[in-house]
């Protein structure tokens, strides 16, 4: 698993591992019950604090992506379809904003923006 961390970022360190690890979760990379790096070896490994990796991975384990099982160490989450499907509605919410915002920008009609999303949706956008 490679985080990557920028520090010019407005968006904190330990929001910046969460989301790494989250995506990481949510594309596979890493399987339900393969086990993290411990939080000291992964602030080692990024030259940053301890209490940042434990930030991100108690938010990780609230929102219940990871577990932390005393003793064993932290371990991604069992699958749970719920959650990822969650995930992906926000991305898909977040790409809808971002569409509007640009149809918004063109001055385009929402009735125009809306066939757009119709024909793209029904039809065959690949050729």
């Amino acid at each position: 698993m490679k985080i990557i961390i920028k520090n010019g970022s407005p968006v904190p360190i330990y929001e910046q591992i969460k989301n790494a690890i989250r995506d990481e979760i949510l594309k596979e990379n890493v399987k339900a019950g393969e086990k993290l790096p411990s939080v000291r070896a992964l602030a080692r490994e990024l030259s940053i604090s301890i209490l940042t990796v434990k930030k991100a991975y108690d938010e990780l384990e609230d929102e219940g992506f990871i577990e932390s099982r005393q003793g064993l160490g932290t371990f991604v989450g069992e699958d749970d379809p719920s959650l990822r499907r969650e995930e992906k509605q926000k991305k898909l919410e977040e790409s809808l904003l971002k569409a509007i915002e640009i149809s918004k920008d063109l001055a385009m009609e929402k009735e125009n923006f809306l066939d757009l999303v119709n024909y793209l949706y029904e039809g065959d956008y690949n050729d």
